[in-house]
């Protein structure tokens, strides 16, 4: 009996890519709650540099709220599920060039205004806060300054780190060869195995490489991505599922603590798992189309906003709430509710006057240059 190699008609048929439809503007929304999750955390979810502005621990401003915002830093794990779904399905089909033209046309312009700005805000001389050096604001404008060792300018700039090296990772093993099932499949499978292998493996460059930390959120995200276009991919389910289960461990070792009365706030490893569970049901839900019905347009402003929000409202922040709390008196709601309204307020005039212009033409020159 002779066996016949399969031929590519027996295969399993790849679902060809959905015909361009209209913007998940679902997802939108949900960045905007993920960032919002995380300005809550960086105002009266933790203590640090935000108690100058307070002029106290936002424990003593927020006594009840404080332990629900200090379960906000869990909106970068939610960011981080979106931009694994976000990546696998921009960069699907998508040359080379394209895709990292797209990705720094979008992160750049609203970065660099951002650190400038921070940087301009903190030199003043009625600021309290520290600027960081000459030196080092020019070097973060390269977004490099984490594996540099070099003070930040915007805290949240970590989680840019994260992102690129994401971009990296996805950029050379799926969008170079060319993205297909197959290979986004194994891509999924072999990050998330080699990610495991490096938690233990004592080797500071596996860790800086293969992120095992945050790993299993953007795998996740890619495999969401799968699930939206073949809702019945068994494989894509797997790679969810996996994902979810060491994703929540992850955040549960890192976020976790013992009950502490001289602590700031306690996270329970239960409310945690829950907010991981809740990012990752809620981008299943978009990428099962269940939130089809949310295609309000006012949506795909708030998503507009969300990157420069994120970039400027924890250092930009805590000046403001100086000056509205202790500078105007205003009570911790109100100066908190106008905090976050004066931020999305900035992060709108970013996004009209920096991205719209500038994005645009800068990817044009990225995609044109030899």
């Amino acid at each position: 009996m002779t066996v016949r190699p399969a031929s590519e008609s027996t295969r399993r048929p790849e679902p060809a890519r959905p015909p361009r439809q209209a913007r998940l503007r679902a997802l939108d929304g949900l960045r905007l709650i993920a960032a919002l999750m995380v300005a809550a955390y960086h105002y009266g979810g933790r203590g640090g540099e935000v108690s100058e502005a307070w002029a106290g621990s936002p424990k003593q401003q927020f006594p009840t709220l404080h332990e629900y915002f200090a379960y906000g830093c869990l909106g970068v794990q939610v960011f981080f599920v979106i931009s694994g779904f976000v990546i696998c399905m921009s960069g699907w089909g998508r040359p080379l060039k394209s895709f990292f033209a797209s990705r720094a046309s979008r992160l750049l312009p609203a970065y660099w205004v951002a650190v400038v700005l921070v940087t301009a805000v903190f030199a003043l001389p009625m600021v309290a806060y520290k600027a960081v050096s000459p030196s080092d604001a020019l070097v973060n404008l390269t977004m490099l300054q984490m594996p540099l060792g070099v003070d930040r300018v915007l805290g949240v700039c970590w989680t840019l780190w994260a992102e690129i090296r994401f971009y990296a990772l996805f950029a050379l093993f799926v969008v170079l060869p060319g993205a297909s099932r197959h290979r986004v499949i194994m891509f999924c499978a072999v990050w998330t195995l080699a990610a495991v292998i490096a938690q233990n493996a004592d080797m500071p460059l596996l860790d800086i490489v293969l992120m095992p930390e945050y790993a299993p959120f953007f795998i996740g995200g890619v495999g969401l991505y799968l699930v939206h276009r073949d809702r019945h991919d068994v494989y894509a389910w797997g790679i969810v599922a996996v994902s979810w289960l060491i994703g929540q461990h992850h955040a549960v070792q890192n976020l976790w603590h013992a009950p502490d009365a001289g602590g700031f706030s306690y996270r329970s490893s239960l409310g945690i798992a829950l907010v991981v569970t809740f990012g990752f049901v809620a981008v299943a839900a978009i990428a099962l189309g269940w939130l089809n019905w949310a295609n309000w347009r006012w949506l795909t402003v708030a998503g507009a906003l969300t990157y420069p929000f994120y970039l400027v409202h924890e250092h930009l922040g805590w000046v403001v709430i100086h000056a509205l709390h202790r500078g105007l008196g205003l009570a911790s709601a109100e100066t908190f509710a106008l905090t976050v309204a004066s931020m999305l307020l900035l992060a709108w005039l970013l996004h009209r006057f920096v991205e719209k212009p500038l994005t645009p033409r800068l990817r044009a020159m990225l995609a044109k240059a030899r």
